[in-house]
């Protein structure tokens, strides 16, 4: 389900939270003031954040601005958030937005990805990506996250690690989605 935490003592990086004023555009005071109203004062990278003010801010978007502004919010992250190092090719990229989600989210000062050990603690959800083809593959996001930002996430990582310029599309695949209160949604992605 979209915009609840499924633990209260989660948090975000700033730097992530930061794509939410980066995706607002023209608009940086309104994304400002809806990340204030939820107790999220001048983000910055380094600091952190409570995930759920952070979701309640993008429900506020959802609700003044519209779904496509979090598609945008979500396309913005790619450039705004720490990845791991040395993706060669697209199916890594997706592969690993799993482990990139999970480094910029901690509970009690613990990020929940350890790359030395390459241990991932639970208590976010998932990306869960899987190769279908040369040019395709499926993304499943289980996560408290809005289904428009996730698109956005996919698309971006996609285009981020692929040919300049070369087309890649994202669609839903089947019929659940948070937006219809279920657990997950599927995505086909192909280029």
């Amino acid at each position: 389900m979209q915009y609840k935490a499924f633990d209260p003592d989660i948090e975000v990086n700033g730097q992530t939270v930061l794509a939410v004023v980066a995706g607002m555009g023209a608009a940086t005071w309104l994304a400002e003031k809806m990340l204030r109203d939820e107790g999220i004062d001048d983000p910055r990278p380094g600091e952190w954040y409570s995930q759920q003010a952070w979701l309640n801010a993008f429900k506020a978007v959802a609700d003044k601005v519209g779904v496509l502004t979090l598609h945008k919010i979500g396309v913005s992250i790619p450039d705004n958030a720490d990845w791991p190092p040395e993706i060669e090719d697209i199916h890594g990229a997706l592969a690993s937005i799993d482990v990139a989600y999970h480094l910029n989210h901690r509970k009690h000062g613990t990020i929940l990805m350890d790359m030395e050990t390459m241990t991932m603690r639970e208590g976010i959800g998932h990306y869960a990506y899987t190769r279908t083809g040369d040019g395709s593959g499926t993304m499943g996001c289980e996560n408290p996250y809005p289904c428009d930002f996730d698109m956005g996430i996919v698309e971006a990582t996609a285009r981020k690690f692929h040919t300049p310029g070369a087309p890649i599309h994202v669609a839903h695949e089947g019929g659940s989605c948070r937006k219809k209160g279920d657990q997950a949604c599927t995505y086909l992605v192909s280029w």
